[in-house]
């Protein structure tokens, strides 16, 4: 049991911390529209919400069940 806490678990976190140091330096060489944050799109305004059948966000308020 020393054997893993002294050397594998060590090892297994220097390996996890090399992987995520490439996979954050690989961005350096994607092209620079890639290499931008991913955009982030606004909420649904209010309008647009309200005319959002319930049956498609899954509810149902009918009092017949749906099988």
């Amino acid at each position: 049991m020393a054997i893993i806490r002294q050397y594998i678990a060590p090892l297994i976190a220097i390996l996890v911390f090399f992987v995520a140091l490439v996979a954050v330096s690989a961005r350096i060489f994607l092209p620079a529209d890639m290499a931008a944050p991913a955009p982030i799109e606004e909420a649904i305004p209010q309008k647009q919400a309200t005319g959002v059948n319930p049956i498609f966000l899954g509810l149902n308020y009918s009092p017949l069940r749906v099988r």
